[in-house]
């Protein structure tokens, strides 16, 4: 007698469940992936829009640290989906890769779109079917089926294993709205609270009655970049600081250099109702530098043009060392002299979770078994940013996006190879 065809549904057609559906697929596995969209790999191509960072060239040991506490739970995936891993997987489907100044990696061209076109064109030469504007709600109550909200009414699908690819609560009108959230919750899986990653950040006023950046600096400063700047936490020494820049918005900052610290900002802030971030304003001076330079006569010379002349701080340095700092602390040359080093700018909150670039939070690890199988959902698999792991920018979100959507699909694959009622 001839078994019928396995079959997997993929609900999240992200990163994470194209690689998945990929997997499954090359596993001879009947595929449907079913995405809320119009489209897949919406939030995909934005990222792409100013240049679309694949991975990073780190050897394995940095690379793997970027993921701070979750780095050794994400260790089996990473080792099986890498940097190097990435960049030969974009090379299969055409497309060619280089090394930016940073170490990102970025394709030759820099475009997302002709990766995605190439990607869906060889999933669907692999028999993966693909099924928009489907929002899952959960599972059909007589059946088990998996219940989808369409166009054209509600829909049941029926499948052998599935993998969830849905996405974090960033970016909710691309799709991650976080709206699993209390469906996964009512089946018993053990969740972290979605919290906002890579984001920005609402500074303490520095004013009274202020709320946020005084009017001058917002009205003339804010979109504005600071660069180039490093920047620290006080706990950290000063070897450890980071090179970069931000930008300042009309609350706080936001930006690249504030990403790299956007973990240890939020969670100081939980902790503490505060927290501060030190700006040294002049990375390519030394504080035996600085000193003398500051101390220096200045003559009629207003503090703006002696600091433009003999330091270069101008513009948004300028506006924001004298939001900063006190007028004591100004006309006190060792005070000055401090803050151009270590410019202290003090946090209130992390801007909201929908306008973060990703989530923290989401399916805990340990509520997965080795397949990436929810241990409270046989059956069911779990991949990307709905896990509860977080990363900088710099090409390690979606590295691990691809890589546990790789653990999830193979882990599927193998689940359904197993003796039992699905065969």
């Amino acid at each position: 007698m001839t078994l019928p065809p396995l079959r997997a549904a993929v609900v999240g057609g992200g990163p994470a469940g194209l690689m998945a559906a990929e997997m499954l697929a090359e596993q001879g596995i009947a595929v449907d992936l079913f995405d809320a969209m119009p489209s897949v790999g919406r939030k995909f191509l934005l990222a792409g829009r100013g240049g679309l960072n694949l991975t990073h060239s780190e050897a394995a040991g940095p690379f793997l640290a970027r993921y701070g506490a979750r780095r050794s739970d994400l260790r089996e995936a990473l080792r099986g989906f890498g940097g190097d891993a990435v960049r030969r997987w974009a090379a299969g489907l055409g497309i060619d890769t280089f090394v930016g100044t940073s170490g990102r990696v970025f394709p030759t061209d820099l475009k997302a779109a002709p990766l995605l076109r190439a990607w869906l064109h060889r999933l669907r030469a692999a028999g993966v079917r693909l099924h928009t504007r489907h929002r899952w709600t959960g599972c059909d109550e007589a059946t088990g089926a998996l219940a989808f909200a369409t166009p054209a009414g509600r829909i049941t699908h029926a499948a052998d294993a599935t993998v969830l690819a849905l996405g974090g609560a960033s970016w909710p009108r691309l799709g991650s709205d976080g709206a699993w959230v209390a469906l996964l919750a009512a089946r018993g899986v053990d969740l972290a609270p979605l919290q906002p990653a890579n984001c920005g950040f609402d500074v303490v006023p520095m004013r009274p009655g202020a709320v946020g950046w005084s009017d001058v600096l917002r009205q003339r400063f804010a979109g504005q970049p600071v660069k180039p700047v490093a920047a620290r936490m006080p706990t950290q020494p000063l070897q450890e600081e980071v090179q970069g820049e931000f930008v300042l918005t009309d609350s706080g900052i936001e930006g690249s250099l504030v990403y790299a610290f956007s973990a240890r900002l939020r969670d100081e802030i939980a902790a503490h109702g505060q927290a501060t971030w030190l700006v040294d304003l002049l990375p390519q001076h030394s504080a035996a530098q600085v000193l003398p330079e500051v101390t220096r006569p200045r003559g009629p010379r207003s503090l703006s043009t002696h600091l433009k002349s003999r330091l270069g701080i101008s513009g948004a340095k300028s506006a924001l060392l004298h939001e900063v700092l006190p007028a004591e602390r100004l006309a006190d040359p060792a005070d000055l002299a401090a803050a151009l080093k270590a410019l202290p700018i003090t946090l209130a909150r992390p801007r909201p979770v929908e306008e973060a670039i990703s989530t923290a939070g989401g399916v805990r690890l340990e509520a997965l078994d080795a397949n990436a199988m929810l241990r409270e959902w046989p059956g069911v698999f779990c991949a990307g940013e709905m896990l509860d792991w977080e990363a900088p920018t710099g090409g390690y979100l979606l590295t691990a996006c691809l890589a546990t959507g790789r653990m999830a699909g193979l882990g599927a694959a193998r689940w359904l190879r197993q003796p039992g009622p699905w065969t």
